[in-house]
């Protein structure tokens, strides 16, 4: 059944066949095919815009047309952290051949087992000091106004729901001396995600943003929802972007803003 609804549109004459987009995007919609990306099937993509960011040569964009309605039970299993080169897609190699594919497709959902039960599992940190950092209530980005008192010039944290179990000082090295927001941009409403943001930007006058997500390509979306967030607000406010591992190692740092 086709609708009108948000779909990758891809410029074949820039693409240059790198296929960081298919890495990008979760749910297998795009495929390096003859040296150059293509949508493979319309309802295998969200519109969630994933794959934008990742493109080197700004040959992808969102549009809105007719389509076919994204079906998830329909998105192929992907290989976890599946590569690109020469134009086909690559399987994952041995040291994470053991995460297991589920039939979503996403790795956010690839189960993987980093130690044993009775091994260095689930040891508590030792730690100088174990008390909270966070200094408000609520933190999820759907339940928090924008007129919240607490968001006012404040430096806002925003991050994906997994980087604070997964990152073991998310307290001290994050949350100290900032606004905290979480959510997931798989699972939530992408789009009224970016408007909350919107108003947001518009009434509480933040200073600062650190965005803090997982290296799983679902978590890429939260900012381009919070950079859609400023555009609409018609502000630029500094901001950074934290990249933490599965198993909770701080990959990169990115200054966007």
């Amino acid at each position: 059944m086709k609708l009108k609804r948000k779909i990758v549109e891809i410029d074949e004459e820039r693409c240059n066949g790198c296929g960081q987009c298919v890495e990008a995007c979760a749910e297998g919609a795009i495929q390096v095919v003859n040296g150059k990306a293509k949508l493979v099937s319309e309802t295998y993509c969200d519109g969630l815009a994933a794959c934008l960011g990742e493109c080197p040569v700004d040959a992808l964009r969102i549009v809105e047309r007719e389509a076919e309605a994204f079906d998830a039970a329909a998105v192929p299993q992907k290989p976890i952290h599946a590569g690109v080169a020469g134009g086909r897609v690559e399987s994952p190699g041995p040291d994470i051949q053991a995460g297991l594919a589920l039939p979503c497709g996403c790795p956010s959902a690839g189960m993987e087992v980093f130690a044993s039960p009775c091994d260095t599992a689930n040891k508590p940190l030792i730690q100088e000091d174990n008390a909270s950092a966070l200094a408000h209530w609520p933190v999820q980005i759907r339940l928090v106004p924008p007129s919240a008192p607490f968001l006012r010039g404040a430096h806002l944290l925003v991050a994906s729901d997994c980087t604070p179990v997964a990152y073991p000082l998310f307290h001290r090295d994050f949350i100290e001396g900032k606004t905290v927001l979480v959510g997931c941009p798989k699972f939530d409403d992408a789009e009224d995600y970016a408007d909350r943001f919107a108003e947001i930007f518009k009434t509480a006058d933040i200073r600062s943003v650190t965005i803090v997500v997982m290296e799983v390509p679902c978590c890429s979306k939260m900012p381009l929802i919070v950079q859609q967030g400023m555009r609409k607000a018609g502000v630029q406010i500094p901001t950074e972007v934290v990249v933490v591992s599965t198993r909770g190692k701080i990959l990169r740092k990115e200054k966007r803003v």
